[in-house]
């Protein structure tokens, strides 16, 4: 019997082109059902704005929210509140994650380090950001300082706490392997450690991300000149939704998109997590 009357005889070579059209769909299975989700709710949004919540003072469609947008991006205002926004971000955030990660990791190694800062990594977590906000005004003045110094404090603390989770969490049983292999610790803790601990790393930044993005608001309720915080606080006051609602929705994209990001990075640094998933 040769190989190709047993896969007929199994069904196998009828059964391939459907297997190969199932496992299409089911890879892109998670993306299909994050963008039903975002048009369902996003028509939900216009239905609302046009039919249900009329009064413009509350609620506007999604359609205005576009519009608005539009308009301050011909005025030349969208680009400028977006960039000084991102720009805080990104100098904040980056600090975060690398001063989180560098502390999370001496944090985790050194039983006496952590001893000493273990009471104020509590402490500093615990202390409403808004309520330091005008105190790193005073420190740092109205510059860009005080709002990546807000960023960064509000950021660091899920990376920080992540970091040294995950690489406390690290399997005893392969610390022990690579020992009576003759690794050195510097070689357990880059080879054995931190990739064990790198998804407990990630979702820290994931985290830390969207604190970050919350600070960026926080940040600048005070004495900022611009910004999408800025943007969302005088829209506020100026009762104009449609363009409050359009600073929002810039800050929850760059989220999403920022997040899907260190996704495809955890991907990329540690796909063994990902191999089940995708059969």
């Amino acid at each position: 019997m040769t190989v190709r009357s047993v896969e007929v005889e199994l069904g196998v070579g009828a059964a391939l082109p459907r297997a190969r059209r199932r496992g299409f769909f089911e890879r892109h299975q998670s993306r299909i059902r994050a963008l039903g989700s975002i048009v369902v709710v996003f028509a939900l949004w216009e239905l609302i704005g046009r039919f249900v919540i009329t009064n413009r003072l509350f609620f506007v469609p999604l359609s205005s929210v576009f519009a608005s947008a539009g308009d301050l991006w011909a005025r030349g205002e969208l680009q400028l509140h977006v960039r000084t926004s991102f720009l805080e971000f990104a100098l904040g955030f980056g600090a975060a994650a690398l001063a989180g990660i560098a502390l999370g990791a001496a944090m985790a190694v050194r039983r006496a380090l952590r001893d000493y800062l273990d009471p104020w990594v509590a402490f500093l977590y615990a202390t409403p950001t808004v309520a330091l906000a005008p105190l790193f005004i005073l420190w740092f003045k109205l510059g860009i300082e005080s709002k990546v110094a807000v960023i960064l404090l509000v950021s660091i603390f899920p990376i920080l706490l992540n970091t040294l989770t995950g690489i406390e969490g690290t399997d005893r049983h392969l610390i022990e392997a690579a020992r009576s292999f003759g690794a050195r610790p510097m070689q357990i803790f880059a080879k054995v450690m931190l990739p064990s601990a790198l998804p407990v790393i990630v979702t820290g930044l994931r985290l830390g991300l969207a604190r970050g993005l919350v600070g960026v608001v926080v940040a600048e309720l005070f004495g900022a000149k611009a910004g999408l915080g800025y943007l969302i606080l005088y829209s506020a006051q100026t009762f104009d939704m449609a363009a409050l609602f359009a600073g929002v929705l810039i800050l929850a994209v760059a989220g999403v998109v920022s997040s899907e990001a260190l996704k495809a990075l955890e991907r990329r640094l540690a796909p063994w997590r990902f191999v089940e998933v995708e059969r």
